[in-house]
């Protein structure tokens, strides 16, 4: 029994072992984690996060058009740098609260 712990203590441990296989494939499945999370973040600006046209159109699943007409009617406030339309986060939540009609 001592021969065989003795044996057991001076294996050599490669990739290849079956406990150092998990723990590889364990990595890489937190690194793709880690990389759809960095996709996804956004740095904030004083706090506020910001979404351009097509963000916000997916996330209120309206076309962009739509949002250009909402903005032309005044409906949903926005800032136009150049060409680039961005809707500062809080005043979409707001918006959303203040539209809020309960059922009867």
């Amino acid at each position: 029994m001592e021969n065989k712990n003795a044996e057991n203590q001076n294996s050599l441990i490669t990739r290849t072992t079956p406990q150092i296989s998990a723990f590889f494939e364990s990595l890489d499945r937190m690194l793709d984690k880690v990389e759809i999370l960095a996709k996804k973040s956004r740095p904030t600006l004083n706090g506020e996060r910001y979404l351009t046209d097509k963000e916000l159109s997916e996330r209120l699943k309206i076309s962009r058009r739509a949002l250009q007409e909402y903005r032309n009617e005044g409906k949903i406030p926005y800032y136009q740098i150049g060409a680039k339309v961005l809707y500062k986060e809080s005043d979409i939540e707001k918006m959303l609260k203040d539209s809020y009609r309960k059922i009867f």
